[in-house]
């Protein structure tokens, strides 16, 4: 009797997802660092905003780090705003969001490859901020928890700004109509944000920190799961 032939199962649907979210991520940042169109401008705006922030705050060593985190969460706030709707601009102009939707893979992969590339930006231009802010401020930002601020804050402002941007890139006015769709959604989160990172800036106890980090990962959690269930309904509309 001859033998059956073996069937060989291909990769588990979880497998193929996942797959789907580094191919997205794998196009997103191929192309940006071959054009590096996003994050210059990116670079760019932020250092123009510290600049333009460290020649009009006059202030002595105290009132600086006070406004350290307030300055910091607008400048990451108006690049993020600035990167998500370029980023998102730029599939639609060339079509390949079109192409993205016609993929035959699970459009919340789509989602999370997209969120995942935006955040890798944002987190870039962060890392060449943080730095520059520390010399022009005399302010040291490299502390452990300040970055798991930043970290868990821009997770928040990524997971709701790609959702966002996707719902405005398709209007004619989609450079003025993200930025009041998305800050009114995000006003919790950069208020946590702000306040935490001026915690730890200003050594204050945990217990003080500790309601603004449980806002934080509450607003990341809440958000990622909302705009995974949506994302489907929003790019057929």
């Amino acid at each position: 009797m001859d033998d059956l032939p073996i069937e060989k199962s291909g990769p588990s649907p979880f497998a193929r997802f996942l797959r789907a979210i580094a191919a997205v991520v794998w196009k997103d940042l191929a192309a940006e660092f071959r054009s590096r169109e996003l994050l210059s401008a990116m670079l760019v705006f932020s250092l123009l905003v510290i600049l333009i922030f460290n020649f009009a705050l006059e202030l002595n060593v105290k009132e600086r780090r006070d406004v350290t985190s307030g300055v910091l969460w607008a400048t990451f706030a108006f690049a993020g705003t600035l990167g998500l709707n370029r980023s998102m601009a730029v599939e639609k102009d060339r079509g390949c969001l079109d192409g993205l939707l016609l993929a035959p893979v699970d459009r919340a992969a789509i989602y999370f490859g997209k969120a995942l590339s935006n955040l890798a930006f944002m987190l870039i231009v962060e890392a060449v901020v943080l730095p520059v802010y520390s010399v022009l401020y005399n302010v040291n930002l490299f502390r452990p928890g300040l970055l798991m601020v930043i970290l868990l804050g821009s997770v928040g402002y990524i997971a709701v700004g790609t959702l966002l941007s996707t719902m405005s890139v398709q209007t004619r006015t989609r450079e003025i109509l993200l930025p009041i769709l998305l800050f009114p959604v995000v006003i919790p989160i950069l208020i946590a944000a702000v306040k935490a990172s001026g915690g730890y800036l200003n050594n204050l106890g945990m217990e003080e920190i500790l309601p603004w980090l449980n806002l934080l990962i509450a607003y990341d959690v809440i958000f990622t799961a909302i705009a995974f269930m949506v994302f489907d309904y929003v790019v057929e509309e």
